[in-house]
């Protein structure tokens, strides 16, 4: 256990630079003070063209809100948090402040080290089905971080690749689009920033539903198609800043819980980012929430190893510490 409040907050923010983000921009910066942890949004590494709501940087600084909150339960602590606490202040998207200590629980530690093995992989899955079982158990967590996970049917499947498909085209004709998408996929952000060559497919893999085409690199594909994977949109009852935070803490919750049960997880942001292609997702949702996120469940290949995990900015350019 951690000695001090304020070493737990220090130590919960650093590890939550584990988090996944949109195509690594890891989008967050942490101010420590006292017993006070307050999550701030990078506003420098936003995608300005992909991105101008801040939709996916709320929802890649939920990701980190909540791998903060799990490093805190496996430390030992307690901590209420306050989201988007300040309307004056929109860059201020989360206050958490330690409360107590309590008991450190099998599940969180689990949790904490299902955050260290945790990777992204866009190679097609295995053909080994979901359980259902393990579909009701992700369903139950996106739902205690207050968003709902759906699960497509085939038939939805079919209309899911036609809107991404749709979403690439319209993202494609737009060269300021392919240029930030070069950018941060092609090695210029800087050092932990970015998505390498070795977490992209050297060739565009065969999927139901495609992925993003980040360009050549130099993660082998395999054999196969992804024909037993799920779909699944992740949703919210608002579109505003705090429902994407929560939607974001929801992905990070679904994907520890999938680590757990060897379930792969792939977030697929194109159709959401595109307004035609979204408004396709609410009707698959029946009007009933607002789409977050499309994820690609399934079972990874065991006779293929995953890609290296991408690298991450250090903490002391994430976390500042403040002197009480």
């Amino acid at each position: 256990m951690t000695d001090t409040a304020t070493a737990a907050l220090a130590h919960a923010a650093q590890t939550a630079g584990l988090a996944p983000s949109i195509h690594n921009t890891q989008p967050w910066r942490w101010r420590v003070e006292g017993s006070t942890l307050e999550l701030r949004a990078e506003r420098s590494r936003q995608l300005g063209i992909t991105d101008p709501s801040g939709r996916m940087l709320a929802i890649s600084c939920g990701t980190a809100l909540h791998q903060a909150r799990v490093a805190l339960a496996a430390a030992g602590w307690t901590a209420e948090v306050d989201r988007v606490p300040d309307r004056a202040d929109p860059d201020l998207l989360a206050r958490a402040t330690v409360t107590g200590h309590a008991e450190v629980t099998p599940a969180a530690m689990r949790l904490l080290q299902s955050m260290r093995i945790r990777h992204t992989d866009r190679r097609p899955v295995s053909d080994t089905p979901v359980t259902s079982e393990s579909l009701d158990a992700l369903r139950k967590v996106a739902e205690r971080e207050g968003a709902h996970l759906h699960v497509l049917r085939p038939d939805d499947v079919i209309d899911l690749a036609s809107a991404a498909a749709h979403a690439q085209t319209v993202e494609n004709l737009d060269p300021e689009w392919r240029e930030e998408l070069t950018y941060w996929a092609g090695g210029g952000p800087g050092e932990g920033l970015g998505i390498p060559a070795g977490a992209i497919p050297s060739t565009p893999p065969e999927t139901t539903v495609p992925g993003r085409d980040f360009g050549a690199g130099t993660l082998p594909v395999g054999p196969g198609h992804d024909r037993a994977a799920r779909y699944a949109i992740l949703y919210g009852d608002e579109d505003s800043t705090a429902g994407w935070l929560r939607g974001g803490e929801a992905l990070s919750a679904v994907w520890l819980e999938a680590t757990g049960l060897d379930v792969s997880v792939l977030p697929l942001s194109a159709a959401v980012e595109v307004p035609e292609t979204r408004r396709s997702l609410r009707r698959m949702l029946s009007d009933l929430g607002e789409p977050y996120l499309v994820l690609r469940l399934g079972v990874a290949d065991p006779d293929h190893a995953g890609p290296a995990h991408t690298p991450r900015v250090p903490a002391e350019q994430t976390v500042e510490i403040v002197d009480s």
